[in-house]
């Protein structure tokens, strides 16, 4: 048995599983952190694996750009696969002129845009945040690596790019930390559903101070990144 869009069997993918937009990064964290990863998923291209880290076992699926995309794989490993904890790590712009590229973001809660929070409550607005248990011990991982972690709110926007320059003001005043594309929905559709859920973020650059990250930043933060969820399973 599989699901619509993941042809992987029922036992094939793990009960911790990290999302990450991009199925190359999953195809790139297969390769390089895990033992033994075997492909379970090729459908549209969005790349799954599963493997082993520092012996437990873990699972990696690409989930696309974007809260309608997420969804569908979301649904999908926890309706069909029975997947308990779901991680995402990405990457996202900081609106806080004190983050600095390639520092980790432990996302405690997520406002947003998405059009699916108003269908689904009815116009009413729902308040989306990380499970509690995933986040204290992702905390706890970072202090022992001496990874440095900022805990707070982020939004997700389906809107990559737009016109207005004071957008991102009234939500840096209300201490939103970073803006990415897919954690509201991840923490709404865990919560419905029974799943563990946590959204782990490298800063890649600073909206309002203009900051990039270099390639080489980026892979060392990623690195960070990788250790702290990887170590979840």
């Amino acid at each position: 048995m599989s699901s619509l869009h993941l042809e992987a069997k029922v036992g094939e993918i793990a009960e911790t599983v990290l999302l990450p937009g991009d199925p190359l990064r999953a195809k790139y964290v297969a390769e390089n952190f895990l033992e033994d990863a075997v492909c379970y998923n090729n459908v549209r291209g969005m790349l799954g694996f599963t493997g082993t880290y520092k012996g437990k076992r873990v699972s990696i699926q690409g989930s696309g750009m974007g809260m309608g995309s997420a969804a569908i794989y979301i649904n999908e490993l926890i309706s069909t696969y029975k997947v308990k904890n779901l991680i995402r790590v990405g990457t996202c712009g900081a609106i806080q002129k004190k983050l600095t590229v390639g520092e980790v973001i432990l996302a405690m809660s997520a406002s947003g845009d998405s059009g699916s929070n108003m269908v689904l409550f009815n116009g009413m607005h729902y308040a989306a945040t990380a499970d509690f248990d995933l986040l204290q011990k992702a905390y706890q991982v970072a202090q022992d690596l001496n990874i440095k972690t900022h805990q707070g709110s982020i939004f997700s926007t389906n809107m990559f790019y737009d016109d207005d320059p004071q957008r991102w003001d009234i939500w840096e005043q209300h201490g939103i930390l970073g803006v990415e594309m897919e954690t509201q929905i991840l923490f709404t559709i865990a919560k419905k559903l029974g799943a563990k859920a946590l959204s782990v973020l490298t800063v890649s650059d600073n909206i309002r101070t203009g900051a990039s990250a270099s390639a080489k930043d980026r892979e060392q933060s990623y690195m960070d990144m990788m250790k702290i969820a990887l170590s979840l399973a």
